[in-house]
């Protein structure tokens, strides 16, 4: 049996982010266009049976253990098994910049999820784990399915899409942006109208946006630079509530051309767009 394992645990864009109303408990109904990217964190999980529960191998900054994902998706899944299991020592080797409307958080809980259901051999079903995930946060359910995924609800409501696996250009402006803050904004827009799942691969695309980047423009003048500078090279827009922004193209030579003439003072990276997560390819090469 198998003691240790690392595995992906990938970015995610919003290629659009509609809001297109409010619940009467304060969360905003969305409509987004998951996919992932080749690029993120990798995360190593280590039996250990000689020292129970969970536990990073090195805390993260900034971030109480108690309060990490991570651990809280290893005790959220060993509660759902309702057995004694071996411990687990957990590697965490971040690349995804924290706020930056990737989902690094939320892939970190799921590579947990999923990884840990393979090591402690407790067959959970994909339904499972993702309703294991769904009470951690509401980007964690589309890491467990791991197929870029029409999303709806507050983004827990997935359908299995394949749009065209381009290369992005990711750029992160220095300035960490509160999500909570920006839902709560007056100008908010909060009505978009919904659409159907096949238009959002037809006709043009300038039709589809992300509802928080006006907002997110007017508070974070550094997202306001980085957006006017990448949109020189064609349409770019925020990914989740920032801070995060993308520019897509057709090829990586073309992608890389773009990220060469960057601004200084501005980090990033150039990724494919991918429809099967990273995490979910290793997993069947491991079987």
């Amino acid at each position: 049996m198998s003691t240790t394992i690392t595995l992906p645990s990938p970015a995610k864009l919003n290629l659009f982010l509609h809001i297109v109303g409010r619940r009467a408990d304060g969360y905003h109904e969305l409509q987004t266009l998951f996919q992932f990217l080749n690029y993120g964190d990798d995360l190593t999980l280590t039996l250990t049976p000689e020292q129970p529960g969970a536990r990073l191998s090195e805390p993260v900054t900034g971030v109480a253990d108690d309060d990490n994902l991570v651990i809280r998706a290893a005790n959220a899944l060993a509660r759902r098994a309702g057995k004694t299991l071996p411990g687990v020592t957990i590697n965490l080797q971040k690349r995804l910049p924290m706020g930056g409307g990737l989902g690094g958080g939320s892939s970190n809980a799921a590579t947990t999820l999923v990884g840990l259901n393979h090591l402690w051999r407790l067959n959970l079903s994909t339904d499972e784990l993702a309703d294991i995930g769904l009470a951690l946060g509401a980007d964690v359910p589309v890491f467990v399915r791991g197929h870029a995924a029409f999303g709806e609800g507050v983004g827990e409501q997935l359908t299995p899409v394949t749009p065209p696996e381009d290369w992005f250009v990711v750029l992160k402006p220095e300035c960490s942006i509160n999500t909570g803050k920006i839902f709560s904004e007056e100008g908010l827009t909060r009505n978009t109208p919904r659409i159907k799942i096949a238009p959002a691969f037809e006709g043009d695309a300038s039709r589809y946006r992300n509802d928080c980047e006006d907002v997110v423009r007017k508070l974070y003048p550094e997202v306001n630079r980085s957006l006017d500078w990448l949109a020189q090279f064609g349409p770019a827009r925020l990914t989740g509530t920032g801070a995060c922004i993308f520019g897509r193209f057709p090829t990586e030579s073309a992608a890389r051309i773009i990220w060469e003439s960057k601004p200084s003072g501005i980090t990033g990276f150039v990724a494919q767009g991918v429809n099967i997560s990273p995490l979910h390819k290793k997993l069947t090469e491991l079987n």
